[in-house]
C-alpha cells in the first residue's frame, strides 16, 4: 500500500470517528449531560479529518506501468501538458484530478471462436482477395500506449481507444492488404510478406494516434465452404497424381531392374561364349601341336603307327579274324607263341 492510499484510509477513519463523536454529543445533549470536553475533541477530530482529506486528495501515487493525466480547473486547456510519472506526485486538491492510463502491453483479439475475442461471438475479419475469394481472418494486435503521448490519447480517445481505435483500424488495414493478394498467395508463398505489410501499415496509423504496435499475430485464416471444398478436391487430385507418378516411377524402376538383369544375363552368356571359344582355340592349338608332333614322329619311324594301333587292341586278344580278300593296312608282326591260322 502506497502513501496516498494510507492517507485516504486515515482520512476515512478520521471522518468515521468525527461522526461517532457527533452522535455522542447529540446523545449526551438529549440526556442533559455536559459535552464540553467531547465537543472540543470533536472539533479537533474534524480538523484532523479535513487535513487528512486535503492531503489524501492532493497525493497521487503512479505505478511504474502507468502514467497519469491531470485534469485541472486552473490550467489552460483544462489539463496539464505533461503526464505524471511513476512515483508520488502532488496535485491541487479539489481543483485537479488524475486519470490513470496503463502503458504496459495490451492485446486485442478478433476471433471466429466465440470465447477467444474481446467481443463475444464471431468477431473474425471478413476480407476479399484480389481474385474475388472471401476469407475470414483471426488476428491479435499487441500494442501499448506511448508514454509520451498519454495526454493526447486521453484527449482523442479517453478509455475508448481499444474498441474505437484498435479494432476498426486493424480490421480496415487487414482488408486493404488482403485485397492486394490472390487467395493462394495469402495461404502459401506470400503470407509472410502480407503479414509484414499489415504490420507496417498498422504501425504507422497507430503511431499517428499515440499507440505503439508491438506485434501483429495472424492467428488463423478460414475459407468459405465453396472454396474449402474446391481446395480439398484439388488436394485429392494432387495426391492421386502423386500416387500415379509414384506407381509410374515404381514400374520404371522395376523395368530398369529387369533390363539390368537381362543385360547381366546377356553379358554372362557373351562372357561364357567368349570363354568357350577361347578354350576351343586353346584346345585346337594344343591338338595342332600334338598332330604336328605325331606327324614328325611318324615321318622318322614307320613302325610308330603300328605300335599305336597295337596299343589300342585289348591285351587279351590273341586271335583276329580279317577278310582274306582285302590287303592289310598294317604290317602285323609274327606272334611268337602261336601261329596265326587263316580262316577259309
Amino acid at each position: 500500500m502506497n502513501v496516498a492510499s494510507i492517507m485516504k484510509v486515515l482520512s476515512t477513519f478520521a471522518w468515521i470517528f468525527f461522526i461517532a463523536l457527533v452522535a455522542l454529543v447529540v446523545f449526551r445533549a438529549s440526556r442533559n449531560k455536559g459535552n464540553k470536553g467531547t465537543v472540543t475533541t470533536m472539533f479537533i477530530v474534524l480538523g484532523i479529518a479535513v487535513l487528512l482529506t486535503v492531503i489524501s486528495a492532493g497525493l497521487v501515487f503512479i505505478q511504474p506501468e502507468e502514467r497519469g493525466v491531470v485534469i485541472s480547473a486552473i490550467q489552460p486547456g483544462g489539463y496539464r501538458q505533461e503526464p505524471l510519472q511513476p512515483g508520488l506526485s502532488w496535485i491541487i486538491p479539489f481543483f485537479e484530478n488524475v486519470i490513470v492510463y496503463p502503458i504496459s502491453r495490451q492485446t486485442y483479439t478478433m476471433s471466429i471462436a466465440p470465447s477467444e475475442g474481446e467481443i463475444q461471438g464471431d468477431d473474425s475479419i471478413t476480407a476479399r482477395t484480389s481474385d474475388g475469394q472471401e476469407i475470414f481472418v483471426d488476428a491479435s494486435v499487441i500494442f501499448a500506449i506511448d508514454p509520451a503521448e498519454v495526454v493526447g490519447v486521453h484527449i482523442d480517445w479517453q478509455d475508448r481507444y481499444a474498441a474505437e481505435l484498435i479494432r476498426p483500424l486493424a480490421r480496415g488495414v487487414i482488408r486493404d492488404v488482403v485485397s492486394q493478394y490472390q487467395v493462394e498467395q495469402v495461404v502459401t508463398s506470400q503470407r509472410v510478406e502480407m503479414i509484414n505489410q499489415i504490420q507496417i501499415d498498422m504501425s504507422k496509423k497507430l503511431a499517428d494516434n499515440g499507440i505503439t504496435l508491438v506485434d501483429f499475430i495472424l492467428r488463423n485464416i478460414t475459407f468459405s465452404p465453396e472454396y474449402a471444398a474446391s481446395v480439398e478436391q484439388k488436394q485429392i487430385a494432387e495426391q492421386l497424381a502423386q500416387q500415379a507418378a509414384f506407381v509410374v516411377e515404381q514400374r520404371r524402376q522395376e523395368a530398369e531392374q529387369a533390363r539390368q538383369v537381362a543385360q547381366g544375363r546377356a553379358d554372362a552368356v557373351v562372357i561364357e561364349a567368349e570363354g568357350a571359344a577361347e578354350a576351343r582355340i586353346i584346345q585346337a592349338e594344343a591338338e595342332k601341336e600334338a598332330l604336328q608332333l605325331i606327324a614328325a614322329a611318324l615321318k622318322n619311324n614307320d613302325n610308330l603307327l603300328l605300335y599305336q594301333y597295337i596299343n589300342q587292341i585289348a591285351p587279351g586278344i590273341k586271335v583276329m579274324l580279317v577278310p582274306n580278300d582285302n590287303p592289310y593296312l598294317l604290317t602285323l608282326p609274327s606272334m611268337p607263341d602261336e601261329e596265326a591260322v587263316p580262316v577259309p
